[in-house]
């Protein structure tokens, strides 16, 4: 791999989901050199939403595409930010009950 390499995560890792990073997601790796084993890599978002996240992956965790998309990321955020929202309620009404 080398800097601004298309990846794509092919793992679902709780330090990773704990950023906001699941897998299928894809983004850019944003430095030159890996850091034990491990690249930075940034995963936009479309237009002027923040960036997801930028953290260090390991490269086996990750596989290189010929082009990034930043809507993958954001159906894949919009998915887990919905079951997240579930859980949410569910606590609250089990709270209730």
């Amino acid at each position: 791999m080398k800097m601004m390499d298309c990846v794509e995560v092919i793992v679902e890792k709780d330090s990773y989901a704990k950023e906001g990073v699941h897998k299928g997601m894809q983004g850019v790796v944003w430095e030159e050199e890996p850091k034990d084993g491990c690249w930075v890599v940034l995963f936009p978002q479309c237009g002027d939403k923040e960036d997801i996240a930028d953290l260090y992956m390991k490269e086996e965790d990750l596989k290189l595409i010929p082009v990034m998309s930043p809507d993958v990321n954001e159906q894949i955020k919009a998915q887990f930010d919905a079951l997240e929202k579930e859980k949410k309620a569910e606590g609250i009404s089990n709270y209730m009950i």
